[in-house]
């Protein structure tokens, strides 16, 4: 794994304005991978577009770490069910046409 695609948990803390027990609260939650390597904690750069949904969740809306868990669930069952039915009307296209 390199390293230029990771990024230290302790700069998500000072940006996201939490402590790292924060993070480690989403990685017993399942919601987190994080990696580390001589004692440093990182997360993927990968995984920052999800991190900032969590983080609008859980600080502009309130919502518990359970919440976030179900609504993110709820969210890719959303995007599953758009991405069957794009293929399905594509499917039923050809046989229209």
């Amino acid at each position: 794994m390199m390293i230029e695609n990771l990024i230290p948990i302790d700069v998500l803390c000072v940006k996201y304005q939490v402590n790292d027990q924060f993070f480690n609260s989403l990685v017993a939650t399942g919601l987190l991978e994080i990696h580390s390597i001589q004692e440093v904690a990182y997360i993927q750069k990968d995984s920052l577009y999800e991190i900032e949904k969590i983080m609008r969740l859980h600080q502009d809306l309130e919502v518990n770490l359970e919440g976030i868990d179900i609504v993110l669930n709820l969210l890719q069952k959303i995007d599953d069910l758009q991405k069957e039915m794009l293929a399905l009307k594509n499917r039923l296209s050809l046989y229209e046409n």
